[in-house]
């Protein structure tokens, strides 16, 4: 199943999280200058200073859209002003919330590409989520002939032109939103078979039995047009609800 693009809902004002929900938002990066200027009296300091090292206007406001999104959010959880949300990194980097935040059953994870974000919020289950902008690659095949399984790279070798591109792109999110949920790197991107059709949604991951027998779910989400995503959440019995970020 996914969500396509008249599905991402204004949330109410008292919006709650269960534990059988996952919610993911969508939000746009290049928000007006005003709006820019809450976000970023959101951020710690050690948020500005990394917003100051770009280089680029553009990506220095992105980081700061994507920063202060990320902290209004889920402020809205937990309760609390976004500037007191707290985060701490697992051993490959993956961000948590801090136990000074005040709700550790709560989990998260991000993802952005070019102008737009995606967030993934749930309670006691690791998830991730990964989003690409469809665009241009010359190889193609290369890259999912190292990257990918056998089968996968005989199936993006026999699409025409036309399809190559958004199915490759289709097979990336799909693992590396696994990858993301685990906290693994990419370094197991061809261990993770991803079975899907051009015309049908992604129906399975398969996982080698060195990867652990924990039982996890995909499910192929549409942003908007021109753009791939994919959200793996670690066990069944949860249902999806998807937001825009005002």
């Amino acid at each position: 199943m996914t969500t396509s693009d008249n599905e991402w809902l204004n949330p109410s004002a008292d919006l709650t999280l269960s534990r059988d929900e996952i919610h993911v938002w969508r939000a746009d990066l290049d928000p007006p200058t005003s709006h820019l200027q809450l976000l970023a009296k959101t951020l710690s300091a050690d948020e500005r200073n990394r917003a100051e090292r770009f280089y680029f206007e553009q990506h220095r406001n992105r980081f700061i859209a994507g920063r202060g999104i990320l902290r209004t959010i889920l402020a809205r959880y937990l309760g609390i002003d976004p500037s007191e949300v707290q985060f701490g990194y697992e051993p490959r980097g993956k961000p948590i919330l801090a136990e000074t935040s005040g709700d550790s059953r709560l989990c998260f994870n991000l993802s952005h590409s070019q102008g737009l974000a995606l967030y993934a919020v749930g309670r006691d289950r690791a998830l991730g989520i990964d989003l690409e902008y469809i665009r241009p690659i010359s190889d193609t095949e290369q890259l999912a002939k190292r990257f990918f399984s056998a089968q996968e790279y005989a199936v993006i070798r026999a699409l025409p032109p036309s399809q190559k591109q958004e199915t490759f792109f289709r097979y990336w999110t799909c693992k590396e939103a696994y990858l993301k949920a685990t906290g693994d790197g990419l370094a197991q991107l061809d261990q993770i078979e991803i079975l899907l059709a051009p015309e049908k949604p992604a129906s399975e991951l398969r996982l080698p039995s060195s990867l652990g027998t924990q039982d996890w779910v995909l499910q192929e989400l549409t942003p908007t047009a021109n753009y791939v995503a994919a959200l793996v959440v670690a066990g069944q019995g949860w249902h999806l609800r998807s937001w825009q970020f005002l």
